[in-house]
C-alpha cells in the first residue's frame, strides 16, 4: 500500500487545493450527524447499504423501538426483525445477515455488547477486527470508526466521494469503490486530525451531491472547474 510519502508533492498539492476550496464551499469544520455507539452505528451501517438515507434511517429507529436490547434483536424471529426493518432495501436478506453479525459479536465478547474497545486499537487492526464480520467491507468498516462516537481517523468512501474523486484525477479511473479506500487514505497528510479527515469525505461527498452529479455535473459553477482534468470531456 502506498503511503501519504510515496505521493508527489503535485499530488498532495492537489489534494490540499481541493480540500480547501471544498471547506470553503461546504463550511468546515463540518459537524458530525450523530453520535451513537459503534455497535449501533455498526447495526445502522448495515441498513443502509443501497438504500437511502431516510429509509434505513426509519428501519434503525423501528428496530431498536421494537428490541430495546441486541441480543433481543438476535435472539428475535427472523421475519420480526425483517418487519422492523421493511423501509430499509433488501430487508429479507439483511435480517439474517443482521443476526448472523450479532450472533458472532455475542460469541466473540461473551455477551458483552460494547464495541469501544475498537476506539483503543490501531485503526487498521479495528477496522480488519469489524471487516472479518460477515457483510462488512471497507466502507462499513471506516463508517462504524469515523461516524460513532469513537471519532477514529478513518475515510469512509461512497458512491459520491468515488465519482467525484475520479473525475478530479485522484483515483484511477477502473478502480471500484472498495478498492479506493486503501488509495485515498494513503493520499492523506499524515498529520491531519480525524476531524480534517472527516471533513475531507463529507465535502466531496456534498460536491458530488450538489454539483458534480452523476449525470450532467454543473461544471459552470464548479469551484474546483481549473483542476478538473474532467471537465473538458463532460
Amino acid at each position: 500500500m502506498q503511503t501519504s510519502s510515496s505521493f508527489s508533492s503535485d499530488q498532495q498539492q492537489s489534494l490540499f487545493l481541493i480540500h480547501d476550496r471544498l471547506c470553503i464551499e461546504y463550511g468546515c469544520p463540518i459537524a458530525y450527524f450523530h453520535n451513537l455507539d459503534p455497535l449501533s452505528e455498526l447495526v445502522a451501517s448495515l441498513l443502509s447499504h443501497r438504500t437511502k438515507n431516510k429509509d434505513s434511517h426509519k428501519g434503525f429507529q423501528q428496530l431498536i423501538e421494537r428490541f430495546p436490547t441486541w441480543e433481543l434483536v438476535r435472539d428475535a424471529p427472523t421475519e420480526n426483525v425483517e418487519a422492523a426493518i421493511a423501509p430499509c432495501t433488501w430487508a429479507d436478506s439483511k435480517a439474517p445477515r443482521l443476526q448472523q453479525v450479532l450472533r458472532l459479536i455475542g460469541e466473540r465478547l461473551n455477551e458483552n455488547w460494547s464495541l469501544d474497545f475498537l476506539g483503543e486499537m490501531p485503526v487498521t487492526e479495528a477496522r480488519a477486527w469489524l471487516e472479518s464480520l460477515p457483510g462488512v467491507g471497507p466502507k462499513t468498516s471506516a463508517a462504524v470508526l469515523a461516524f460513532s462516537r469513537l471519532r477514529d481517523r478513518a475515510l469512509p468512501v461512497d458512491s459520491h466521494h468515488h465519482r467525484v474523486a475520479i473525475r478530479l484525477g485522484i483515483l484511477p479511473e477502473k478502480v471500484d469503490v472498495g478498492k479506493s479506500h486503501a488509495i485515498l487514505e494513503a493520499l492523506l497528510p499524515d498529520d491531519w486530525t480525524a476531524q480534517q479527515v472527516y471533513d475531507h469525505h463529507e465535502v466531496l461527498m456534498l460536491h458530488g451531491q450538489k454539483c458534480c452529479y452523476y449525470r450532467n455535473p454543473d461544471c459552470d459553477r464548479c469551484p474546483l472547474v481549473d483542476l478538473c482534468p474532467s471537465r473538458r470531456v463532460l
